[in-house]
């Protein structure tokens, strides 16, 4: 099963680089990136920029439309009251069947705000300690996973957190 991971940083910029390294493990045979998306958001802006994997590629392929109504969902919206809500439960059920709740919705909106960043990827581990000893000393915070909890734990914990 391929592991949804979303990482924040604490620098409009950050998550850009992070995903270098993932890409330098990918060349290393560390890890295997099905797909991914950054979006940077910095100070003062309305709006968050997005780009990934995606953008390249067929946009109306799976991942395009996946990522497009997860980012969609979590910064285009527009804020409608009732109407926003429902829309936000009628996503949150089409994006359960990756692992993803209403409940990380929500903590990712409140998580990725302006003067931030966030890398969003989709992978399949190959040497997870190798890549985790390659990124050890990342300064970012685990937002979203569909990582069991004991999964979650390990994930954390190489990564020095």
């Amino acid at each position: 099963m391929a592991n949804f991971t979303v990482w924040k940083f604490e620098d409009p910029g950050a998550a850009d680089r992070a995903l270098k390294a993932v890409k330098g493990g990918e060349a290393d045979g560390l890890v295997k990136v099905i797909d991914h998306a950054v979006v940077s958001w910095p100070e003062g802006a309305k709006k968050p920029s997005t780009h990934g994997e995606h953008d390249d590629t067929a946009k109306a392929s799976g991942w395009g439309a996946f990522w497009g109504l997860l980012l969609g969902a979590l910064f285009f919206l527009p804020i409608l009251g009732a109407a926003a809500g429902a829309a936000i439960a009628g996503i949150s059920k089409s994006l359960s069947d990756v692992g993803i709740t209403a409940k990380d919705l929500d903590t990712m909106k409140k998580e990725i705000v302006p003067g931030t960043s966030a890398l969003f990827v989709v992978t399949e581990p190959i040497d997870p300690d190798r890549l985790a000893e390659r990124l050890h000393g990342v300064q970012a915070t685990l937002v979203s996973t569909n990582l069991t909890d004991a999964e979650r734990r390990n994930l954390l914990e190489a990564f020095g957190q």
